[in-house]
């Protein structure tokens, strides 16, 4: 086990800085630069080739990496470009935000997705059970923007029930305004769920009919026992590694669902950081995402192998 551990963090590592080198690569192939963007249309080019000078933007690529680099490892990701603000004073304002809007988000998932799924799962082929995969089917078929807007049109324009937006909203407001956050939150949860509650359910469906399980039946073991002491720990392995993916799509999600509602946090913050080409936000912003990405996976990927050992060692 301890083997295994060090050589998923080893790989979680070298994940994490191969995504650093290609966002970094791709960022310097964009036209135009954080120089351009302050000077606009109004600065000469001697200007702004004395602002590049000064901003250092006039080294070679690999150079700025190297010296960002050095700087996170020393806890400095820098300052911005733009701004000059400190970038992790930047980020950690707006992580804020998104975890309040990320939290309840992954509270609802961890909940629903389970009580549905074995509902489901325990029910195959019945009314409940095509009821709720057509209602995953079709709420994992409408895109996340697209369900915004239905949901903005007909709840908060239409019947004023709840607010469209939380424009100027810090954390500590949306915390003290939770109507604000019902909207979001739905619409970043609705394709997770689904996807969660489907993947619990196929694993209880299969593993409730499985020469095992039969076979403690026959042995005279309670129906609620078989279930819930040998056919749903052995369904979560899978469903452990789906919970994983489902926070690679809410920080997807994060990126549509605070541009359309307004909510300023780490979503919206990356867009502005490419947008404005702010190299050190950008870069940190990207740091931010492989991290929780690649740290969600692992402790997944561990959970799972804990949950299923034999599996793991014979893969």
């Amino acid at each position: 086990m301890r083997r295994h551990v060090l050589r998923r963090c080893a790989l979680a590592l070298a994940q994490c800085f191969f995504a650093l080198v290609v966002v970094f690569a791709l960022d310097s192939l964009v036209p135009g630069d954080a120089a351009d963007v302050l000077q606009g249309d109004h600065g000469t080019p001697q200007q702004t080739a004395a602002l590049r000078a000064r901003l250092g933007l006039d080294e070679p690529v690999w150079l700025r990496f190297w010296q960002w680099l050095g700087s996170l490892l020393t806890g400095d990701p820098g300052r911005s470009l733009v701004t000059g603000l400190p970038v992790g004073e930047e980020i950690g304002r707006r992580l804020a935000v998104s975890l309040v809007l990320a939290l309840p988000a992954l509270a609802l998932v961890a909940l629903l997705a389970p009580l549905l799924g074995v509902v489901a799962g325990l029910r195959e082929g019945s009314r409940t059970d095509r009821a709720l995969n057509s209602a995953a089917l079709l709420l994992h078929s409408v895109p996340e923007f697209v369900l915004a807007m239905l949901l903005i049109a007909s709840v908060s324009l239409a019947a004023g029930l709840l607010p469209a937006t939380a424009a100027g909203m810090d954390g500590a407001g949306l915390l003290a305004e939770p109507g604000v956050l019902v909207l979001p939150v739905v619409v970043l949860t609705a394709r997770q769920l689904c996807d969660l509650a489907r993947q619990i359910r196929v694993g209880v469906a299969a593993r409730r009919g499985s020469a095992p399980a039969e076979h403690l039946r026959l042995l005279g073991m309670p129906e609620r026992r078989v279930v819930w002491r040998h056919v749903l720990p052995s369904a979560l392995a899978p469903a452990v590694q789906q919970f994983a993916r489902c926070v690679e799509g809410l920080l997807g999600g994060a990126l549509i669902v605070e541009s359309l509602f307004s909510i300023q946090g780490v979503g919206t913050g990356f867009v502005e950081a490419v947008q404005n080409r702010d190299t050190p936000q950008v870069q940190s912003y990207a740091l931010l995402f492989a991290g929780t990405v690649v740290a969600v996976n692992l402790a997944g990927d561990l959970l799972s192998h804990r949950l299923t050992p034999r599996a793991e060692a014979t893969a």
